[in-house]
């Protein structure tokens, strides 16, 4: 038999819960702030208790928290205000360097409802750093009879700065022999070139010094210099030619250490036919994962490739004969993902105990689930096990609720280890798992049981006050003050005299004992009826019969009933 609980009957307990899954289910909202980079630790990002309409003792009350992935926490919200501020000073370059729009994300947790406000910072870019080139001072050899109009690839300079903020223009400062030509690449960068403006003639000037300056489009712009030595060549070899433009390849990102990607060739048939292959332009962490032979012109893997990281490489490499007479190729390397990375589980809250008596759908517990991989391979599908009374549904980007499918029973299981499994779409499959413990709490929902369905016992006539009768005895399956069985006896009568006059019973261990002698001759069997009673609020009990059978003593003498003792008297009389 089900009862309600210590405080709250059935209906109130689902009403709550039901107002609880509302507010869950209005919860799941999005803030979008910006905030400049490199702000010092503290600085005001968004007023998330107003965005959201919170009172601030929920944020003080409730276990309101920020959370994010990543293994640096850059936010954090102020209990006394709602403010959402940075918790480090963050540098957009470090974090962003190969993506235009800077975005971080986060999470305000609401633990005790289990509610999650979805939060994206963009961090906004601040001209803090100079264009740079690779080579301060660089050197080009030009034959002398190179054609006017011949162009010539230079570096390009380096800015990590976004938007306007990043390389907006080249000057070159020289002489009359040269100009300069911007080309603009496919992604919108600035390419610049040297072009020869007036033939050249080595024994007019064997070098010619230039000075090439990059500015940024920031307020007040910034610069960077390169200087550029050009050494004139007698017209006595022809530079070297690659046989492609342009190399593409696609490798996959678990490809060993060592490996060779691609291999550039440049044939030179001048009298300085020997080639030397260097990078001309690689940019980020290219030049810590892969190296260029020199010799051969293989390009190999010094480091493992990471497709979460970057998907592609583009590199431009020189080839420079003995002359010094060079020439360009381009690169691109592209890496594909394979699914290197199993699914990741983070409880962003759980509760740890729930009452016996909670409704169906009651949330336990808030996942969130991830996997670096993509496509297919960062597909993630989560399962618990159907024999348990738990099931996932699927309530937000990347969040799962693990919400009880019907009534527990705590007398049955009085806890739990529900196992939440995260496989991907990869082949094969890699998959991860959370185990939560979750405690059953009991309320009064078990009457006690008597350990027989009646009772009977035969008790001696004229038996002393205060013998015992017998002893019944009842369980109860409940937990703590739900447990405490009192017995008591029910109402009734012996001979109209109150039952109680002849029977007690001791509350605490269901023994009856006999407060008055009887006499077979006038009773010869008591019916009364024992009643067993929990200590759970309200209490829960039953009861169970008892039947004391009064057995007979020889304590009377026989008596003569026929014919009456006068009778017997006048005989004798007439007798004599």
């Amino acid at each position: 038999m089900r009862a309600a609980g210590r405080c709250w009957g059935r209906r109130e307990r689902a009403l709550l819960w039901g107002v609880l899954v509302a507010a869950w289910e209005a919860a799941w909202g999005q803030l979008r702030y910006s905030v400049s980079e490199e702000m010092p630790k503290g600085s005001f990002v968004g007023d998330v208790a107003k965005d959201l309409g919170l009172q601030l003792p929920v944020l003080r009350d409730r276990g309101v928290r920020v959370v994010s992935e990543s293994r640096t926490q850059y936010f954090a919200l102020l209990g006394k205000t709602g403010h959402l501020v940075t918790a480090e000073r963050i540098d957009r370059e470090q974090l962003c360097r190969l993506v235009e729009k800077c975005v971080l994300r986060c999470e305000v947790l609401v633990e005790r409802e289990m509610q999650v406000y979805e939060i994206e910072v963009e961090i906004t870019d601040i001209n803090d750093n100079v264009p740079s080139f690779r080579q301060a001072e660089k050197e080009l050899r030009i034959s002398e009879t190179s054609a006017p109009g011949s162009r010539f690839p230079l570096a390009e300079a380096l800015d990590p700065d976004s938007g306007l903020n990043s390389v907006q223009s080249y000057e070159l400062s020289g002489d009359e022999h040269f100009s300069l030509a911007v080309q603009t690449g496919p992604g919108g960068d600035q390419r610049p070139e040297l072009v020869l403006a007036k033939a050249l003639d080595r024994e007019e000037a064997a070098f010619h010094e230039l000075v090439l300056r990059a500015s940024d489009g920031g307020e007040p712009a910034q610069t960077g210099t390169a200087r550029i030595r050009v050494a004139v060549l007698d017209a006595n070899d022809n530079a070297p030619v690659f046989s492609q433009a342009e190399y593409t390849v696609r490798v996959p990102e678990d490809v060993p250490v060592g490996s060779t990607l691609v291999t550039v060739t440049a044939a030179d048939e001048g009298l300085n036919g020997h080639v030397e292959y260097s990078f001309h332009k690689i940019s980020g962490r290219a030049p810590d994962i892969i190296k260029l032979d020199s010799e051969t012109g293989e390009i190999f893997l010094k480091e493992c490739l990471d497709f979460e990281e970057f998907s592609s490489l583009d590199l431009e490499v020189q080839a420079r004969d003995g002359g010094d007479l060079s020439n360009m190729a381009k690169v691109t390397i592209t890496v594909s993902d394979v699914n290197d990375n199993a699914p990741e589980i983070s409880v962003r809250s759980s509760l740890s105990e729930i009452s016996e008596d909670s409704p169906a759908g009651i949330v336990v517990a808030l996942l969130h689930v991830q996997d670096r991989d993509s496509g297919p391979n960062g597909e993630v599908r989560c399962s618990i096990s159907e024999k348990i009374p738990f099931r996932l549904e699927k309530s937000f980007e990347n969040y799962y609720r693990v919400v009880t499918s019907r009534e527990l029973d705590r007398e049955q299981v009085s806890e739990y280890n529900v196992t939440v499994r995260a496989t991907d779409g990869g082949s094969p499959a890699l998959w991860s798992s959370a185990v939560l413990w979750l405690r059953v709490l009991d309320v009064n929902d078990n009457a006690p049981v008597f350990a027989e369905a009646r009772y009977s016992a035969r008790l001696p006539e004229n038996n002393a006050v205060g013998a015992p009768v017998l002893r019944v005895r009842a369980w109860d399956t409940d937990l703590g003050q739900n447990v405490g069985v009192r017995y008591r006896l029910g109402e009734g009568r012996v001979r109209g005299a109150p039952l109680s006059s002849s029977v007690s019973v001791e509350a605490e261990t269901g023994a009856l004992y006999a407060l008055r002698s009887f006499d077979y001759e006038e009773v010869r069997e008591v019916g009364l009826w024992v009643r067993a009673e929990d200590g759970g609020a309200p209490a829960l009990s039953s009861n169970v019969s008892v039947r004391l059978v009064i057995v007979d003593e020889n304590d009377n003498a026989p008596q003569v009933l026929y014919p009456p003792a006068a009778s017997v008297a006048l005989v004798r009389e007439r007798g004599q």
